[in-house]
């Protein structure tokens, strides 16, 4: 098969593509039929088909990581790290990015139209694991005609799904770079998640998920994302950027409008959100998420991570409160304790889980180098 690669990096400018699959079976049972999956394509795979990586967006990215997007003329969410010359250097890498299952751009999820019904799945939309996710992911790599990803990699959830790589299909995966991440939730994740959907599905508009007809539950939409964004940030990063500053200096009206820079903020990261994402995706992923256990099916963690036999580089961030360090040290101790090949990093930032966005420089330093040795062996 000839890969056809998203337009040139030069240019800057992408166009998402489109995959057809006839069928997806789940854990949960079932099965979905005519599954679409969206994703774009940065690089040039080479004729050996040995310099693919695959990136794996959180919970809500989509399938534009870098480049600028021929739809909306808007840049990649992980832009700063993919492209000629930085950490994922497209003049050596072909880089993938899928949106996921269940998703709204452009992947089968919730709000795509149930062809056993022609109307929206709803919430008869099966339940989802972060392994369907990746079973997807893998069926659209064979697609591109590649046996052996040389890398997986991504950042919050974006890492679970290439933990779960790492051990699902141990074969077709040379290194694993987990980022800010964890092989499972914990009670504090779990809670803020359950927070977010309670909030939806307490909008009157949210009306069982069948709101595709009318008006969708935006305000309950706008508030998940709200508490969700806070966990996102550092009490550093958000004393520095707003502080207790008003936005009329020295206005104190008491009348719960956004008087709060802080407030203010929220909300419009909120509204932002509402116009971009679908609620009932937003339930869905985010109860993958929480079911997510690397160890499920193995007995423990080490037993798991015993079946990955690729290169791994885990990177962390002080700051980080969502994904604290520990639960990356606990992937660690893991693969240490099967000897298996992983580095790790814990490196310095007040941005908390944002970190791995923003901090590119010192992550460049640390991913080009892995890859290039990775590669390197690859070769061997």
């Amino acid at each position: 098969m000839v890969v056809l690669p998203t337009e040139s990096m030069d240019s800057h400018v992408v166009e998402t593509q489109f995959a057809q699959f006839p069928s997806l079976s789940l854990d949960c049972g079932a099965q979905l039929s005519q599954v679409q999956v969206a994703y774009e394509t940065y690089g040039t795979l080479n004729a050996a088909r040995d310099n693919a990586i695959l990136v794996c967006h959180a919970f809500s990215g989509d399938a534009h990581a870098a480049g600028i997007s021929k739809e909306d003329g808007k840049p990649g969410w992980w832009d700063n790290m993919i492209g000629p010359e930085k950490a994922f250097d497209t003049e050596r890498y072909f880089v993938i990015s899928s949106n996921i299952l269940g998703g709204c751009r452009g992947t089968t999820g919730p709000g795509s139209t149930d062809p056993l019904t022609g109307r929206p799945y709803g919430m008869t939309f099966p339940g989802m694991s972060v392994r369907d996710i990746v079973r997807l992911q893998k069926m659209l790599v064979d697609h591109l005609g590649i046996t052996r990803l040389l890398a997986v990699t991504g950042g919050s959830m974006g890492g679970m799904q290439a933990l779960e790589w790492a051990v699902t299909y141990p074969g077709a995966v040379a290194s694993t770079l987990p980022i800010a991440t964890t092989a499972r939730h914990g009670a504090q994740q779990i809670a803020f998640n359950e927070v977010g959907r309670q909030a939806i599905m307490a909008d009157p508009d949210w009306r069982d998920g069948n709101y595709y007809d009318g008006a969708r539950p935006a305000r309950g939409l706008a508030v998940a994302r709200m508490v969700g964004h806070i966990t996102y940030m550092s009490d550093h990063s958000m004393r520095e950027k707003f502080g207790r500053r008003l936005r009329e200096k020295g206005v104190h009206a008491i009348d719960f409008a956004a008087e709060f820079e802080v407030e203010s903020y929220l909300r419009y990261r909120g509204g932002q959100f509402v116009d971009r994402f679908d609620a009932n995706s937003y339930l869905y992923i985010t109860k993958a998420m929480d079911y997510f256990d690397l160890a499920n099916g193995y007995g423990s963690l080490p037993a798991a991570l015993d079946r990955a036999t690729c290169r791994f580089l885990v990177i962390s961030f002080t700051s980080d409160w969502l994904y604290p360090s520990y639960q990356s040290l606990e992937i660690v101790s893991a693969l240490r304790s099967r000897n298996r090949d992983v580095a790790y990093c814990e490196l310095p930032s007040n941005y908390g889980h944002d970190a791995f966005l923003l901090e590119v420089e010192e992550q460049t330093s640390l991913v080009a180098g892995f890859l290039a040795a990775t590669h390197k062996r690859v070769r061997q």
